[in-house]
């Protein structure tokens, strides 16, 4: 008899986490579509734009880059008030951001999480742009992109002489 019992228990024991699975919800279809994100809206009137350096600036590294937003504020990433994101530079890229897909991160789109306003960078010589996007709680753009213009700087080598402006000769 305690033979028996023992199986039936065993046995019990087993089919509990078969009768689960069949209980539980079928796993999502990965070809199914996802559920639609709902972008933040950018308000009417915002702006984004690069304080400072001046487009076709010629800068020593390492610089600061200085970011302007008009019409909104800035928070840290994660944060979901209305009205306010944070900032993400884009460094020599060439392609356009998806207005739907999350910002990348990489040498090249540098995230400002914290809720930053400004940034030091060190470039190698030579010609780079810089362009701001604003993004919300998740890395996201806004809608309709909030971007700065891009700008160009010219990094100069460290050892490279300053032009010195010479007065003109006056004639007495």
């Amino acid at each position: 008899m305690r033979h028996w019992f023992k199986t039936a228990f065993v046995l019990g024991a087993m089919a509990l986490p078969l009768q689960a699975a069949a209980q539980a919800p079928a796993p999502a279809d990965p070809a199914a579509p996802a559920a639609a994100y709902q972008q933040v809206a950018t308000p009417p009137g915002a702006k984004l734009y690069i304080i400072s350096p001046a487009n076709k600036a010629r800068v020593r590294s390492p610089f600061t880059v200085q970011f302007g937003l008009k019409g909104m504020g800035v928070t840290q990433a994660g944060n979901t008030s209305a009205n306010a994101g944070h900032h993400h530079l884009l460094v020599d890229v060439k392609e356009p951001i998806s207005e739907t897909e999350i910002i990348p991160s990489d040498k090249n789109h540098l995230h400002f999480g914290g809720g930053q306003t400004e940034t030091t960078l060190d470039l190698p010589p030579g010609r780079h742009t810089l362009q701001l996007v604003l993004g919300d709680a998740k890395h996201r753009p806004l809608a309709p992109l909030l971007a700065s213009q891009k700008i160009e700087v010219t990094v100069i080598s460290p050892t490279a002489k300053k032009k010195k402006h010479r007065r003109p000769h006056s004639h007495y």
